[in-house]
């Protein structure tokens, strides 16, 4: 069963026939947790580094920002059994779209800020694959732990 997961949001499944998938990463980021001893996965696909823009948002759509989707993801997969030092993490997206000026650098604040994030919580990133101008789509498959990566112009890959 796919589960989709869209702009702002996050899923969490632990039955292996489950997939989880988000679609069209541009300056978004993807960020994919699996334990492979509870066979538990959860997708989230955050759309700002900062909720500090607009908190009343942020209460709203936590899933939104990376500073409030990051830690809500990882109580909740937390619920189901995983354990931090076992989980393969995975971080996708983070392009310059629709910003050839590169004015805001939505992707590349999208980075900076998972990468801070992980770095002061000790979590190390299994595989990434950010930044350039390609859209992304990543497919976290729960009973098996394999992650694909689809990006235009080169297909579905193991990441």
């Amino acid at each position: 069963m796919k589960q989709i997961v869209g702009i702002s949001d996050m899923k969490i499944a632990n039955k292996p026939d489950e997939e989880l998938v988000t679609y069209s990463l541009g300056s978004c980021i993807g960020v994919a947790l699996w334990d492979p001893i509870v066979k538990v996965g959860a997708l989230l696909h955050y759309m700002l580094p900062d909720s500090n823009i607009d908190k009343e948002k942020a209460e709203m759509k936590p899933f939104m920002f990376a500073d409030t989707g990051v830690p809500r993801m990882f109580k909740e997969i937390y619920k189901l059994g995983a354990v931090k030092e076992r989980m393969k993490v995975y971080v996708v997206g983070g392009a310059q779209v629709m910003d050839d000026s590169g004015l805001f650098n939505i992707g590349k604040r999208n980075q900076m800020i998972i990468q801070k994030m992980f770095f002061k919580n000790n979590v190390a990133i299994t595989k990434e694959d950010v930044g350039g101008t390609v859209n992304r789509t990543i497919t976290l498959h729960v009973g098996t732990g394999q992650v694909k990566l689809k990006t235009s112009g080169r297909g579905e890959v193991d990441l």
